[in-house]
């Protein structure tokens, strides 16, 4: 069983090669976009509903240099389980952003309002257009096996 949320395509694209690539019935697994540091509220919302089951977490977030950035997310989401359920595994990648992101960090980066890492955001964003990749990919089926 596999739900997921998707804003952009990125966690839907996941979701698809999950679909390809498992064969375990008793596990849930649920999809995410991240939303300032947490999961999107449907996916939360859907974690929610869900009691004695195993669980395996996987999402994209536009920011995605940072392990330890990933790790935080998986463990805001996992507040938003219930005890009874188990997390059995997780997956978090970096996963390309609206264009409408790139003309918000170029409008900021024009007034005298800019963050101090505005280049370093900009930069981030044409990173992303790059994933998920094959190399994402291929590490999510490592995490699921």
């Amino acid at each position: 069983m596999i739900h997921y949320f998707s804003q952009t395509g990125n966690t839907k694209l996941l979701g698809d090669f999950l679909k390809d690539n498992i064969n375990d019935s008793k596990t849930i697994y649920v999809g995410f976009w991240t939303d300032k540091g947490n999961a999107n509220q449907e996916a939360l919302d859907y974690l929610k509903t869900l009691h004695h089951q195993k669980i395996f977490l996987f999402g994209t977030a536009g920011f995605g240099k940072s392990e330890e950035y990933f790790k935080r997310i998986i463990n805001k989401v996992k507040e938003s389980i219930d005890s009874t359920n188990e997390v059995v595994g997780s997956f978090m990648c970096q996963g390309k952003m609206p264009d409408s992101v790139l003309q918000r960090y170029l409008s900021l980066k024009e007034s005298d309002k800019a963050p101090k890492n505005i280049d370093l955001l900009i930069e981030n964003y044409y990173e992303a257009l790059n994933h998920p990749n094959e190399e994402d990919l291929e590490n999510l089926k490592k995490a699921i096996v």
